[in-house]
């Protein structure tokens, strides 16, 4: 399993002491990490495969990580897909009118049917890569070169997150440009921090004042409130007994 963490605020914020924290996760979750972040009028990806603790340019990276509006970062225990860049967090691509997607995720994409075809044009090997994939296809498909409303898009994102969302395992937030979708359909595997300026968002805890997030609902944030709120869903991922003898099998 993986390790979230999302940001978003009304003001830019100094949040390197949680990603600190954050990445000092990476003994638990040692195959890669990543970030995204705003670099004055850009975005940019900065990610490896190799554990956070290890990197030589990771304390460079937060401690040149300016006051943010939102942030998206990851890091990752390798489930499916070898341990290279290309499998590493987060995903990002344009759609057809330019908008910027950014996606990452944490668990695992059981049941499929709809992203198998992306195993032969993904640039890594991983089901997450192939989930970023078709939605960047399902967003294409539904705007061509007109862009969504904004009310348009959470309800594509939505339909894809319920549809996706029975028998996989679908923590995952996603970054357009405008809204910062979140969502978990695993108990116990998300938490927010309301603050004064917006959410803090994390897989874990980072410190005191957090309280468990929403399951079963994608909610979407702009400028650090909740804009749009999803229908509460059924598509809670509740494990096997194959799939527990599987994680035990595997020391996860």
């Amino acid at each position: 399993m993986c390790e979230l963490f999302g940001f978003t605020s009304s003001v830019p914020t100094d949040i390197r002491e949680y990603l600190r924290v954050f990445y000092s996760h990476s003994s638990r979750h040692p195959h890669g990490w990543g970030i995204m972040r705003e670099n004055g009028s850009r975005r940019e990806v900065i990610k490896e495969s190799c554990k956070a603790s290890d990197s030589l340019i990771l304390n460079d990276v937060i401690n040149g990580t300016s006051p943010q509006t939102t942030l998206l970062a990851h890091i990752r225990f390798a489930t499916v897909g070898s341990i290279k860049q290309e499998n590493c967090h987060p995903y990002t691509g344009r759609d057809k009118t330019g908008r910027e997607w950014t996606l990452i995720h944490n668990g695992t994409i059981f049941s499929a049917r709809n992203m198998i075809k992306y195993m032969n044009s993904q640039l890594g090997d991983t089901d997450s890569e192939r989930l970023f994939l078709y939605l960047m296809d399902r967003v294409d498909e539904v705007q061509g070169t007109t862009p969504l409303s904004d009310e348009q898009r959470f309800a594509l994102v939505e339909e894809l997150v319920i549809d996706a969302a029975p028998r996989n395992k679908l923590n995952l937030m996603i970054y357009d440009g405008d809204l910062l979708y979140v969502h978990k359909n695993m108990r116990d595997t998300m938490r927010y921090k309301h603050t004064s300026e917006g959410y803090i968002f994390s897989t874990t805890a980072l410190g005191s004042g957090w309280g468990d997030y929403p399951m079963g609902q994608l909610v979407a944030f702009r400028s650090g409130e909740a804009v749009f709120n999803g229908r509460v869903h059924d598509g809670i991922f509740i494990p096997t007994l194959e799939y527990i003898t599987a994680m035990d099998a595997m020391n996860i």
